[in-house]
């Protein structure tokens, strides 16, 4: 194995960041995951919004180890953690989106009766039937992440870690409390804030961390 090494800049970014930051409640792994997403955005709210529940960190690393693959909502997201996972775990990354069979699943309103019939949507039921124990990253759209909360609260899967980051107005802060409300880990990121962006930068905070401490 080698040990994974930043970019200067981003070495050098990260710095400046600690200096700006000083002292934080957060843990070592958790500030790994806040100080990448503010690195990524330049946006300090995100200190406020991350929420981790549910022991994240050692959930993504049984996954990692177990080859789990990685499964995120857009090709933004998979794009964007590309360079990391080769580096790294080499996860098979697999976009929902692409998955998609075009069918219009029925909704399940004891988690929501929020619309859930998209494409994003559908496959990531497409993706979580054929990987119920993946890694699941939602930087975009809110429908996947309330599709993927229906079938946790269903007992359909039960994934070994969930992102859910999506941004936007229109169901996402719906969504993001739909997650909060389920006994699985989680990383959140509260509000209407996050993104493909943002949700990458959560995934590769967690592959470098947990690369760094298998070595």
């Amino acid at each position: 194995m080698t040990i994974y090494s930043e970019h200067p800049i981003t070495r050098t970014s990260f710095g400046l960041i600690d200096q700006e930051v000083g002292s934080h409640h957060f843990t070592a792994a958790e500030y790994a995951v806040v100080r990448r997403v503010v690195h990524t955005t330049a946006d300090f709210d995100f200190m406020q919004l991350m929420r981790f529940s549910g022991q994240p960190f050692s959930a993504a690393m049984r996954a990692f180890q177990k080859a789990q693959p990685i499964i995120t909502d857009v090709s933004m997201v998979a794009a964007g953690i590309g360079t990391v996972a080769a580096k790294t775990w080499q996860s098979p990354v697999m976009v929902a989106v692409q998955q998609s069979e075009g069918s219009s699943p029925t909704q399940t309103p004891s988690v929501s009766t929020l619309p859930v019939k998209t494409r994003s949507a559908d496959g990531m039921r497409v993706c979580a039937r054929a990987y119920p124990e993946a890694i699941f990253a939602v930087g975009n759209a809110p429908t996947a992440l309330l599709a993927l909360c229906e079938g946790i609260a269903n007992s359909d899967w039960r994934p070994a870690l969930v992102i859910g980051a999506p941004v936007g107005f229109v169901n996402v802060v719906e969504s993001k409390q739909a997650l909060a409300e389920l006994a699985v880990p989680h990383i959140l990121v509260t509000g209407r804030k996050g993104g493909s962006a943002v949700a990458a930068a959560i995934l590769n905070a967690l592959m470098i961390w947990a690369w760094e401490q298998s070595l």
